[in-house]
């Protein structure tokens, strides 16, 4: 993604380094920029820190959030909560996101990823080589209960790697899946990412130390619905058809 002033890119740091996530709590934010395609506010901004230099995150503060019927108030905290998920799996699908207080309150801070906003799912599920992320993502949507897994909500880096953002509307103890992934539908699930599964259920159901930073984020109730997903995936390990019972695709769709 790139600037309109001057088509050069977004500075960023490296989302596997170890130092992001307390260098995105630490770092001086600089200008706020709106992004205007969004139902709630989102702000890219910059970031300054003294060892990582300039970087770019999204911002996204409770107070612009707009209220929701199904989903309680703080969907920043469900943002965190997916990142927290996704490194407890071990999977690698959610760039490091955090909570900081920024010029619009407490929110969510999340590394911004240098990407092409063409290159959507809709324009990515045919290459082959992305196919097994996709089966991931698949996988990790139907555990999250996302609710609004849009085409543009999955995004490339420049190494070939497969980003998932927006995860504000996840974890309902409902079924609410909506998603655009459902070409993998009837795929088997590898055993690899059941263990990974059934290690982080286990871990979760112990109140490990490791779980605290998840499960502080999302209510009793919304745990315990995961952990019987999780348990309804390990029974019968292929991903679903789509369901016939209510609408289970969100809109708009990118």
């Amino acid at each position: 993604m790139t600037t309109d002033e001057d088509d050069a890119p977004f500075p960023t740091w490296d989302p596997h380094d170890p130092r992001v996530e307390e260098a995105m709590r630490e770092a001086t934010l600089g200008d706020l920029q709106l992004v205007y395609n969004s139902s709630n506010y989102v702000f890219l901004t910059d970031l300054d820190h003294p060892v990582l230099g300039a970087g770019t995150g999204v911002y996204k503060p409770r107070r612009g959030e707009q209220p929701l019927h199904d989903f309680p108030d703080g969907l920043y905290e469900r943002e965190i909560a997916a990142f927290e998920l996704s490194r407890l799996l071990g999977w690698d699908l959610v760039p490091p996101t955090v909570e900081r207080l920024g010029p619009h309150g407490v929110g969510s801070m999340q590394l911004f990823i240098d990407h092409d906003p063409n290159e959507h799912y809709f324009e990515l599920r045919d290459r082959d080589a992305l196919d097994e992320q996709f089966v991931r993502f698949a996988l990790f949507d139907l555990i999250a209960n996302n609710a609004d897994r849009k085409g543009g909500h999955l995004i490339l880096d420049p190494t070939g790697h497969v980003w998932g953002i927006d995860h504000g509307l996840c974890f309902h103890a409902q079924r609410k899946l909506r998603t655009v992934v459902w070409d993998y539908a009837g795929t088997g699930i590898p055993h690899a990412w059941l263990d990974d599964i059934r290690r982080v259920c286990a871990l979760i159901e112990a109140e490990d130390d490791t779980t605290e930073a998840f499960r502080i984020r999302i209510a009793s109730r919304e745990i315990a619905a995961l952990l019987r997903r999780c348990a309804a995936i390990l029974e019968d390990p292929v991903l679903p058809e789509m369901y016939e019972d209510y609408r289970c695709v969100p809109w708009p769709m990118i």
